[in-house]
């Protein structure tokens, strides 16, 4: 009887210790693999409405993102992207702004492998007319307030999508390192102002020629590939130091390499 006891004890024991592991697996599991979004903005690129979003997400896995128009049907521009960590960040069109349905639009987040989905709602209001120029606004509102911002252009045409490695990368930088420092505020305000002069351009010639778009994309792999040092900068100095290593780098690459080429073969002539 005694041996009886202690094996229905140590049964006992050992059950208690399996249901304990279990629910201490499942509490880990729902940890790990959380779907939120963290922002959310909407904004006008040339001649589309636009949504970007980032937010956290199961590691190594699929992520859908697809709008709900006012009237309850699919938007036009659902998307999905592959997470190689627990975070994603994306930039989508919405529309065409001149055909625009105004109205309360919803934007739908998924990671189907997981059965998550998690949502935000928007509106888009028809524009007003400003009294002094009789030009239009759009007004859009959301949860949070959005930030002024447009997307990478360039980057978007030479890879051929918002979804591109490449393209995420650069919003990536733009978003966790330059703009969460004051150095690299004041530097994206004036490089927006720059960039956005020119950068229309050259997207929309890219989509009309591809031997261009090779061209450029040639010209510009190599300085987003140097991009990845500033990755894990996080503070000011940080980003004031690996951001002007970064750059003379790419003089380096762009400037000085072809001179001294240049120079070696009017030596040799």
């Amino acid at each position: 009887m005694k041996s009886l006891l202690i094996i229905a004890i140590v049964v006992a024991m050992i059950g208690t210790i399996i249901v304990q592991e279990a629910y201490a697996v499942e509490e880990v599991m729902e940890e790990e693999t959380k779907l939120t979004i963290n922002s959310f903005e909407v904004y006008e690129d040339a001649d589309y409405t636009r949504y970007r979003v980032t937010g956290d997400s199961p590691e190594s896995t699929n992520i859908t993102f697809q709008t709900i128009k006012p009237d309850g049907s699919s938007g036009n521009f659902a998307g999905d992207i592959d997470t190689n960590k627990p975070a994603y960040i994306v930039d989508n069109k919405i529309d065409p702004t001149n055909s625009m349905v105004y109205g309360t639009w919803t934007l739908e987040v998924c990671a189907p492998e997981y059965d998550m989905c998690v949502q935000e709602v928007f509106i888009i209001d028809k524009p007003d007319k400003l009294p002094d120029d009789e030009t239009t606004q759009t007004v859009v509102s959301n949860e949070e307030s959005a930030e002024e911002g447009g997307g990478c252009l360039i980057a978007t045409a030479t890879y051929g999508s918002e979804m591109a490695l490449e393209v995420q990368q650069l919003r990536e930088l733009r978003d966790n390192q330059l703009l969460n420092t004051e150095f690299g505020s004041v530097f994206m305000t004036g490089f927006n102002q720059i960039y956005y002069s020119f950068s229309p351009i050259i997207a929309d010639y890219e989509r009309e020629n591809p031997y261009f778009k090779d061209t450029v994309k040639l010209a510009i792999t190599p300085m987003i590939s140097t991009l990845s040092l500033m990755e894990n900068a996080e503070t000011e100095s940080e980003v004031l130091g690996l951001g002007l290593s970064v750059i003379a780098l790419n003089l380096g690459m762009y400037i000085g390499l072809p001179a001294i080429v240049l120079v070696g073969i009017k030596k040799k002539f």
